[in-house]
């Protein structure tokens, strides 16, 4: 197949650029760089089934030759760069999956979305189901991610009713591993820039707040048994191990060795209490569930930041 995917020089992206490769794929890999890095694709430099092309997707461009998949994965996906940058994730979302969504429907090319485990918000129920519908604050400070990921889910259903595009929606929930940034404000590297460097380790509001965390291989297994598969509505992909960000801080500590204390700071707003996916529909769907448990995930990660 060919298959273009957008935000490729990102953190899960550039993973999934590698997985497609390593199938026999041909890719084109599409990245303005604005959160996204060239180094995380540096290691496919003369790779003959893939190129490169720094273009910003929320304008018109083209894409020559056949297209067999389009999978949209350009967004600002961490706290620290969609509060920087709102309008650009607002256009990412808007803009940048109109512009995908007409790329697949010329090509006629099969067209996947990757959305997020935030289209939930804080959620009232709870573990998080795909027929929930959420319960965001949309003029929150975390809006302009929340509704850009719901505003992309809509679209894409809509081109798929209104224009017959074959389409698939994954709900992506907390995803760690190699080629995180460090400074991109998400708790796994933020946790480990402190760990490893004995500076004290920030633990927003009690630490009773939850999240699930799956390591970037499953995550892309995930999608690309997704974007194989016939289903077009939302499925949730991420690791059922619920713990609180105070127990993973713990954990981190230990796993690194470090002396770091542990400190508090007030909850941001809109910080969601509970996040937990229910991977039912993957299984049964998809036969897909995480495979990388978090201590051996994480010694995994540690390695790779300690080798920057």
């Amino acid at each position: 197949m060919r298959i273009v995917v957008s935000g490729a020089a990102g953190f899960i992206a550039s993973h999934l650029c590698d997985r497609l490769l390593a199938e026999s794929h041909t890719v084109i890999g599409l990245d303005n760089l604005l959160t996204g890095s060239s180094r995380n694709l540096v290691h496919l430099a003369g790779e003959p089934r893939f190129s490169f092309v720094e273009r910003d997707i929320t304008r018109p461009f083209a894409v020559e030759g056949p297209v067999d998949s389009v999978l949209h994965l350009a967004s600002l996906a961490s706290p620290k760069e969609y509060l920087a940058h709102p309008i650009e994730t607002l256009d990412a979302g808007s803009l940048g999956t109109r512009r995908m969504l007409e790329l697949a429907l010329a090509k006629g090319a099969r067209f996947l979305l990757t959305s997020t485990s935030e289209c939930y918000g804080d959620p009232l129920v709870h573990p998080q189901v795909e027929t929930y519908w959420g319960n965001v604050n949309p003029v929150g400070p975390r809006s302009c991610y929340d509704e850009s990921k719901r505003f992309a889910e809509a679209l894409t259903m809509a081109y798929r009713r209104a224009r017959g595009l074959p389409t698939a929606i994954a709900r992506i929930f907390n995803t760690y591993g190699p080629r995180m940034k460090l400074d991109d404000g998400r708790v796994v590297p933020a946790f480990l820039h402190q760990a490893l460097r004995g500076l004290p380790m920030t633990v927003f509001g009690s630490g009773a707040q939850t999240r699930s965390f799956c390591y970037v291989s499953d995550m892309v297994d995930g999608l690309y048994r997704l974007m194989h598969s016939e289903e077009c509505y939302p499925v949730n992909l991420g690791n059922p191990r619920e713990m609180s960000i105070l127990e993973f801080a713990e954990e981190i500590r230990r796993l690194t060795g470090s002396a770091s204390e542990i400190v508090f700071q007030p909850l941001p707003a809109d910080d969601p209490r509970r996040r937990q996916p229910d991977i039912g529909k993957a299984r049964a769907l998809l036969g897909w569930e995480p495979l990388v448990p978090l201590e051996e995930g994480l010694r995994r990660t540690v390695d790779y930041f300690r080798s920057l």
